[in-house]
Protein backbone atom coordinates (compact mmCIF):
# COMPACT_ATOMS: atom_id res chain seq x y z
CA UNK A 1 0.00 0.00 0.00
CA UNK A 2 1.36 3.49 -0.81
CA UNK A 3 2.04 5.92 2.00
CA UNK A 4 -0.97 8.05 2.99
CA UNK A 5 -1.43 10.99 0.64
CA UNK A 6 -3.98 13.27 -1.02
CA UNK A 7 -5.40 11.97 -4.29
CA UNK A 8 -7.88 14.74 -5.12
CA UNK A 9 -9.41 17.96 -3.82
CA UNK A 10 -12.89 19.28 -4.54
CA UNK A 11 -15.18 22.13 -3.64
CA UNK A 12 -18.93 22.55 -4.15
CA UNK A 13 -19.69 26.27 -4.55
CA UNK A 14 -23.47 25.65 -4.71
CA UNK A 15 -24.93 23.10 -2.34
CA UNK A 16 -26.35 20.17 -4.31
CA UNK A 17 -24.69 21.08 -7.60
CA UNK A 18 -21.57 19.68 -9.25
CA UNK A 19 -18.03 19.46 -7.84
CA UNK A 20 -15.03 21.47 -8.96
CA UNK A 21 -11.61 19.80 -8.84
CA UNK A 22 -8.73 21.77 -7.33
CA UNK A 23 -4.99 21.19 -7.70
CA UNK A 24 -4.13 23.17 -4.61
CA UNK A 25 -5.80 25.47 -2.13
CA UNK A 26 -5.07 27.64 0.91
CA UNK A 27 -7.31 27.10 3.93
CA UNK A 28 -7.81 29.26 6.98
CA UNK A 29 -8.05 27.98 10.54
CA UNK A 30 -11.68 27.30 11.36
CA UNK A 31 -12.64 27.53 7.70
CA UNK A 32 -13.85 25.47 4.78
CA UNK A 33 -12.50 25.04 1.29
CA UNK A 34 -12.75 28.56 -0.18
CA UNK A 35 -16.26 29.03 -1.64
CA UNK A 36 -17.34 25.54 -0.58
CA UNK A 37 -21.14 25.48 -0.10
CA UNK A 38 -21.06 29.28 -0.19
CA UNK A 39 -24.44 29.26 -1.94
CA UNK A 40 -27.58 27.16 -1.66
CA UNK A 41 -31.01 27.13 -3.28
CA UNK A 42 -33.97 27.30 -0.93
CA UNK A 43 -36.72 25.03 -2.21
CA UNK A 44 -39.73 27.28 -1.98
CA UNK A 45 -38.83 28.72 1.40
CA UNK A 46 -37.65 32.08 2.67
CA UNK A 47 -36.29 31.04 6.06
CA UNK A 48 -32.63 31.87 5.50
CA UNK A 49 -31.79 35.43 6.57
CA UNK A 50 -28.46 36.67 5.11
CA UNK A 51 -28.34 39.39 7.78
CA UNK A 52 -28.50 36.77 10.53
CA UNK A 53 -27.34 33.49 8.97
CA UNK A 54 -27.97 30.27 10.83
CA UNK A 55 -27.79 26.58 10.10
CA UNK A 56 -30.85 25.06 8.42
CA UNK A 57 -31.34 21.34 7.70
CA UNK A 58 -30.53 20.28 4.14
CA UNK A 59 -34.20 19.44 3.53
CA UNK A 60 -34.82 23.18 3.18
CA UNK A 61 -32.70 23.30 0.04
CA UNK A 62 -32.49 21.64 -3.36
CA UNK A 63 -30.29 18.58 -2.83
CA UNK A 64 -29.38 15.27 -4.41
CA UNK A 65 -31.06 13.28 -1.65
CA UNK A 66 -34.44 14.39 -3.07
CA UNK A 67 -33.61 16.10 -6.36
CA UNK A 68 -31.48 13.78 -8.48
CA UNK A 69 -32.15 15.90 -11.59
CA UNK A 70 -29.44 18.22 -10.28
CA UNK A 71 -26.81 15.60 -11.13
CA UNK A 72 -27.42 16.16 -14.85
CA UNK A 73 -26.16 19.74 -14.53
CA UNK A 74 -22.50 20.75 -14.66
CA UNK A 75 -21.58 24.02 -13.00
CA UNK A 76 -18.51 26.22 -12.91
CA UNK A 77 -18.01 29.12 -10.50
CA UNK A 78 -15.58 31.94 -11.22
CA UNK A 79 -14.08 33.27 -7.99
CA UNK A 80 -13.04 36.58 -9.54
CA UNK A 81 -16.41 37.52 -11.02
CA UNK A 82 -18.88 35.52 -8.92
CA UNK A 83 -20.39 34.10 -12.11
CA UNK A 84 -21.91 30.63 -12.07
CA UNK A 85 -22.25 28.91 -15.45
CA UNK A 86 -24.57 25.92 -15.77
CA UNK A 87 -24.34 23.47 -18.65
CA UNK A 88 -26.37 20.42 -19.56
CA UNK A 89 -25.10 17.85 -22.04
CA UNK A 90 -22.32 20.26 -22.94
CA UNK A 91 -24.65 23.18 -23.71
CA UNK A 92 -24.83 26.33 -21.60
CA UNK A 93 -28.31 26.69 -20.11
CA UNK A 94 -27.85 29.44 -17.52
CA UNK A 95 -25.32 31.99 -16.35
CA UNK A 96 -25.45 34.58 -13.59
CA UNK A 97 -23.39 36.49 -11.03
CA UNK A 98 -24.30 34.89 -7.71
CA UNK A 99 -23.01 37.90 -5.79
CA UNK A 100 -25.72 40.11 -7.36
CA UNK A 101 -29.50 40.00 -7.05
CA UNK A 102 -30.00 40.09 -10.81
CA UNK A 103 -27.50 37.28 -11.35
CA UNK A 104 -29.17 35.11 -8.75
CA UNK A 105 -32.54 35.74 -10.38
CA UNK A 106 -31.19 34.46 -13.70
CA UNK A 107 -30.20 31.19 -12.03
CA UNK A 108 -33.53 31.03 -10.18
CA UNK A 109 -35.48 31.45 -13.42
CA UNK A 110 -33.63 28.55 -14.99
CA UNK A 111 -34.17 26.31 -11.95
CA UNK A 112 -37.87 27.16 -11.88
CA UNK A 113 -38.21 25.75 -15.38
CA UNK A 114 -35.78 22.87 -14.98
CA UNK A 115 -36.93 21.51 -11.61
CA UNK A 116 -40.65 21.78 -12.38
CA UNK A 117 -42.91 20.01 -9.90
CA UNK A 118 -40.00 19.11 -7.62
CA UNK A 119 -40.17 22.68 -6.33
CA UNK A 120 -42.29 23.50 -3.28
CA UNK A 121 -42.42 27.12 -4.42
CA UNK A 122 -40.14 29.66 -6.05
CA UNK A 123 -36.45 28.76 -5.64
CA UNK A 124 -34.19 31.30 -3.95
CA UNK A 125 -30.40 31.38 -4.27
CA UNK A 126 -29.12 32.36 -0.84
CA UNK A 127 -25.72 33.32 0.54
CA UNK A 128 -24.15 35.22 3.42
CA UNK A 129 -20.60 36.47 3.78
CA UNK A 130 -18.41 33.83 5.42
CA UNK A 131 -21.25 31.32 5.80
CA UNK A 132 -21.12 27.70 4.63
CA UNK A 133 -24.23 25.64 3.88
CA UNK A 134 -22.70 22.46 5.24
CA UNK A 135 -24.77 19.44 6.21
CA UNK A 136 -23.49 20.01 9.76
CA UNK A 137 -23.77 23.23 11.80
CA UNK A 138 -20.06 24.12 11.74
CA UNK A 139 -17.35 24.99 9.23
CA UNK A 140 -15.55 21.78 8.27
CA UNK A 141 -13.72 19.99 5.50
CA UNK A 142 -14.80 16.47 4.63
CA UNK A 143 -12.43 13.56 4.01
CA UNK A 144 -12.91 10.25 2.19
CA UNK A 145 -10.52 7.30 2.42
CA UNK A 146 -10.44 5.51 -0.94
CA UNK A 147 -9.49 2.21 0.72
CA UNK A 148 -12.82 2.31 2.57
CA UNK A 149 -14.62 2.88 -0.72
CA UNK A 150 -12.77 -0.09 -2.23
CA UNK A 151 -13.76 -2.28 0.70
CA UNK A 152 -17.42 -1.35 0.19
CA UNK A 153 -17.01 -2.12 -3.52
CA UNK A 154 -15.72 -5.56 -2.57
CA UNK A 155 -18.72 -6.16 -0.34
CA UNK A 156 -21.39 -5.14 -2.86
CA UNK A 157 -19.56 -6.39 -5.96
CA UNK A 158 -19.95 -3.10 -7.82
CA UNK A 159 -17.73 -0.17 -8.75
CA UNK A 160 -18.50 2.98 -6.76
CA UNK A 161 -17.62 6.45 -8.04
CA UNK A 162 -16.04 8.16 -4.99
CA UNK A 163 -17.69 11.43 -6.05
CA UNK A 164 -20.98 10.00 -4.76
CA UNK A 165 -19.68 11.02 -1.33
CA UNK A 166 -19.19 14.70 -2.27
CA UNK A 167 -16.10 15.16 -0.11
CA UNK A 168 -13.46 17.88 -0.16
CA UNK A 169 -10.38 15.71 0.37
CA UNK A 170 -9.84 12.21 -1.03
CA UNK A 171 -6.90 10.26 0.40
CA UNK A 172 -5.25 6.94 -0.35
CA UNK A 173 -2.77 4.74 1.46
CA UNK A 174 -4.80 4.55 4.69
CA UNK A 175 -6.16 1.19 5.84
CA UNK A 176 -9.87 0.74 5.16
CA UNK A 177 -12.06 2.34 7.83
CA UNK A 178 -9.11 3.61 9.88
CA UNK A 179 -10.31 7.17 9.37
CA UNK A 180 -13.46 6.42 11.39
CA UNK A 181 -11.24 6.05 14.47
CA UNK A 182 -9.89 9.59 14.09
CA UNK A 183 -12.77 11.37 15.80
CA UNK A 184 -11.41 13.83 18.40
CA UNK A 185 -7.87 13.22 17.17
CA UNK A 186 -5.49 15.62 15.45
CA UNK A 187 -3.43 14.83 12.37
CA UNK A 188 -1.80 16.63 9.47
CA UNK A 189 -2.55 16.76 5.75
CA UNK A 190 0.18 18.60 3.90
CA UNK A 191 0.77 21.83 5.84
CA UNK A 192 -2.65 21.65 7.51
CA UNK A 193 -3.28 20.62 11.08
CA UNK A 194 -6.79 19.19 11.35
CA UNK A 195 -8.96 17.46 13.91
CA UNK A 196 -11.52 14.78 13.18
CA UNK A 197 -14.81 15.91 14.67
CA UNK A 198 -17.60 13.71 13.30
CA UNK A 199 -18.02 10.58 11.22
CA UNK A 200 -20.08 11.26 8.10
CA UNK A 201 -23.39 9.39 8.16
CA UNK A 202 -24.59 8.77 4.62
CA UNK A 203 -28.01 9.52 3.18
CA UNK A 204 -29.82 8.75 -0.07
CA UNK A 205 -27.78 11.37 -1.94
CA UNK A 206 -25.08 8.71 -2.34
CA UNK A 207 -27.54 6.54 -4.27
CA UNK A 208 -27.46 9.02 -7.17
CA UNK A 209 -24.96 8.32 -9.93
CA UNK A 210 -23.03 11.61 -10.31
CA UNK A 211 -22.53 10.96 -14.03
CA UNK A 212 -26.09 10.04 -15.02
CA UNK A 213 -28.38 11.27 -12.23
CA UNK A 214 -29.90 7.77 -11.91
CA UNK A 215 -30.64 6.24 -8.51
CA UNK A 216 -28.81 2.99 -9.16
CA UNK A 217 -27.46 1.97 -5.73
CA UNK A 218 -28.52 1.94 -2.08
CA UNK A 219 -25.27 2.70 -0.31
CA UNK A 220 -26.66 3.61 3.13
CA UNK A 221 -28.39 0.23 3.24
CA UNK A 222 -25.25 -1.54 2.02
CA UNK A 223 -23.17 0.15 4.71
CA UNK A 224 -25.65 -0.73 7.45
CA UNK A 225 -25.96 -4.35 6.39
CA UNK A 226 -22.23 -4.91 5.92
CA UNK A 227 -20.77 -2.88 8.77
CA UNK A 228 -23.59 -2.04 11.17
CA UNK A 229 -23.38 1.71 10.51
CA UNK A 230 -24.00 4.14 7.64
CA UNK A 231 -20.75 6.10 7.95
CA UNK A 232 -18.31 6.84 5.15
CA UNK A 233 -15.77 9.58 5.71
CA UNK A 234 -14.91 12.12 8.37
CA UNK A 235 -15.66 15.78 8.97
CA UNK A 236 -12.61 17.71 10.16
CA UNK A 237 -11.89 21.10 11.71
CA UNK A 238 -8.95 23.02 10.25
CA UNK A 239 -6.82 23.92 13.28
CA UNK A 240 -4.03 25.80 11.54
CA UNK A 241 -4.00 27.68 8.27
CA UNK A 242 -1.97 26.22 5.47
CA UNK A 243 -1.58 25.16 1.88
CA UNK A 244 -2.96 21.86 0.61
CA UNK A 245 -2.28 20.19 -2.73
CA UNK A 246 -2.84 16.88 -4.45
CA UNK A 247 0.03 14.54 -3.66
CA UNK A 248 0.56 15.98 -0.15
CA UNK A 249 1.36 13.52 2.61
CA UNK A 250 -1.17 12.64 5.29
CA UNK A 251 0.25 11.85 8.72
CA UNK A 252 -2.32 9.89 10.76
CA UNK A 253 -2.85 10.46 14.47
CA UNK A 254 -0.09 9.03 16.64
Amino acid sequence: MPSPHVIALYRYPVKGLSPEALDDVHLQAGGTMPWDRAFAVENGGTEFDPASPRYLPKTKFLMLMKNERLAALTTRFDDATGVLTITRKGKQVARGDLTSRIGRQLIEHFLTSYMGDELRGAPHVVTARGFSFSDVPRKVVSLINLESVRDLERVIGQTIDPLRFRANIYVDGVAAWEELTWENKTFTIGALAVKGVLRTERCAATNVNPATGARDMNLPQALRMAYGHMDMGLYCDVLQAGHLATGDTLTPPA
